[in-house]
């Protein structure tokens, strides 16, 4: 896997990978692995309260009133 990040950015995480004595390849590793287990996390969560495992909550949900928020993208959570 290649990406392309800022100088800003690279430096900032190899930084952050020497305080904590790890390679960039480890340190970033650990990183995804972390982020990946939280959004894992979160889809669960969301799925556990979805209309569609509750009766009342899909007709709560489903309805043209409440449309609209089916057409919001997701945005990024603060960290």
């Amino acid at each position: 896997m290649s990406i392309d990040v800022s100088s800003e950015l690279r430096r900032e995480v190899r930084i952050a990978a020497a305080r904590r004595d790890q390679s960039l390849r480890d340190y970033v590793i650990e990183a995804l692995t972390a982020q990946l287990r939280q959004d894992r996390a979160a889809e669960q969560e969301r799925a556990a309260i979805h209309g569609a495992s509750d009766p009342v909550l899909t007709e709560l949900w489903d309805n043209p009133a409440d449309a609209v928020y089916d057409q919001l993208e997701p945005q990024p959570q603060p960290r």
